[in-house]
């Protein structure tokens, strides 16, 4: 698989996203730890995960836990894979998010990460959402002391504006490395924070490329121009959506979310697929 940069670190140009496996309607462990070694097999080498991918209340970082314990029975080397979490979204467990971005609480939800994950230091530490009742600046300053203390190598932002990204840049320079952003057919809206990026040098992770979990089935039925192309080169929808992803910039790295092996197979296979400049028309436009 062809690699793409977050900061100094090369990752495969597809990850995968660990959302699916832990909350609402999730498979049973074995299928999860299946998709997630067939994922390392293909050749995966970026893992997104969060501290509130988890359904009860009782089970916060349930998704991390997962992850830890699928890399740790894996048959081959992990060493290259990248583990990508995220901190300062809450799910109470009545199936609502909140926000909790005070300094003092994301560096706890930082160390509890690093226990789940059991590593001395997290790769990717992301900061998941803006708190509103919070000065944005005062939880990236969390971040900035994670760095320092080495508690974290790298770190991003995620559900963020432009504003707020060069704000972090402020503060976080060189280690501020990605942003993740909601980012699909359906929703369009992140472009502004894509380009800058793309000025930035800073990694694009669209979350939710196709639409999210209950929709990224039905991806042709709403997108007809996506089933077009997809029929014309004999593969899915969703194969189409992430080279269309892959081709807006270098800096884009998407995570489908996947709990099934044939469907991160699928998704991996579109690092091999080239669309043309007319096709890529076609997508933008529909």
């Amino acid at each position: 698989m062809q690699t793409r940069w977050i900061g100094d670190r090369a990752v495969s140009a597809i990850g995968l996203g660990g959302m699916p496996m832990s909350i609402e309607g999730r498979p049973d462990e074995r299928r999860s730890v299946a998709a997630i070694h067939a994922a390392l097999d293909a050749g995966v080498t970026l893992i997104d995960t969060a501290d509130a991918y988890h359904r009860d209340a009782n089970e916060v970082g349930h998704n991390e836990s997962l992850i830890a314990g699928a890399l740790a029975s894996y048959g081959g080397d992990t060493s290259g894979v990248l583990v990508a979490t995220k901190g300062g979204h809450l799910r109470p467990g009545d199936g609502s998010w909140t926000q909790n971005g005070d300094p003092a609480y994301l560096k706890q939800a930082c160390e509890a990460s690093l226990k789940r994950l059991g590593v001395e230091a997290i790769g990717l530490y992301q900061f998941h959402r803006p708190d509103p009742r919070v000065p944005f600046a005062d939880s990236v300053g969390a971040l900035r002391e994670l760095l320092d203390e080495g508690k974290i190598v790298r770190a991003g932002l995620s559900n963020v504006d432009p504003e707020q990204i060069r704000q972090a840049r402020e503060i976080l320079g060189d280690d501020l490395v990605s942003v993740q952003n909601q980012f699909s057919p359906a929703f369009r809206s992140s472009e502004p924070e894509l380009y800058l990026c793309n000025e930035l040098g800073l990694a694009f992770l669209p979350w939710s490329p196709f639409g999210g979990i209950t929709r990224a089935a039905g991806l042709g039925d709403r997108f007809a121009v996506f089933a077009e192309v997809a029929t014309a080169h004999g593969v899915s929808p969703q194969q189409v959506c992430l080279a269309w992803l892959l081709a807006k910039s270098p800096v884009v790295i998407p995570i489908p979310g996947s709990s099934r092996p044939e469907t991160i197979r699928d998704s991996v296979a579109a690092d091999s697929l080239e669309l043309s400049a007319a096709e890529l028309l076609r997508l933008d436009a529909a």
